[in-house]
């Protein structure tokens, strides 16, 4: 005999029971947020996409080791239909004592309660990049000369 899981199909649920999952540091719980034929898209680092939700479990596992206080926000979402806009924060500490932070957007495709794919905007904030201005000079440079600004000795 086996149970039979009530599980609300809605979007942000399957969204709420992901955070759950990784503030429990539950790998299993986790993992199975995710369709096994999960897609991640990454627009602004594409060789980064992967298929499939063992990657998922392998990527947080890794996270989970490095950063054992690891601890995620959800800041806002909104959702259409199957698809949710989510707005996240990581942060924690790294095994040397390092701060660890993580912010941006993912948007969840979700079907039957599971995350079927997503589109990955989530990036490790930089504190000591620049400021704007910085940021503008290094694109403009990137697109007018057509390689790689040099960088800069932080």
């Amino acid at each position: 005999m086996s149970l039979i899981k009530d599980v609300d199909p809605s979007p942000v649920a399957a969204i709420n029971r992901l955070l759950e999952a990784t503030n429990k540091h539950d790998y299993d719980a986790l993992a199975e947020c995710f369709a096994p034929g999960y897609i991640n898209e990454t627009p602004a680092h594409p060789v980064r996409s992967f298929t499939g939700r063992e990657q998922v479990r392998s990527n947080w596992e890794q996270l989970f080791a490095a950063v054992p206080d690891l601890k995620a926000r959800l800041l806002s979402h909104s959702v259409s239909g199957d698809r949710i806009w989510t707005e996240w924060s990581l942060s924690g500490s790294r095994r040397d004592g390092s701060s660890h932070e993580m912010a941006g957007v993912v948007v969840f495709q979700v079907a039957e309660g599971v995350i079927t794919s997503s589109r990955f905007y989530l990036e490790s904030v930089e504190r000591h990049s620049g400021d704007i201005n910085d940021a503008i000079e290094r694109v403009t440079h990137r697109v007018t000369h057509g390689r790689p600004a040099p960088q800069s000795a932080e």
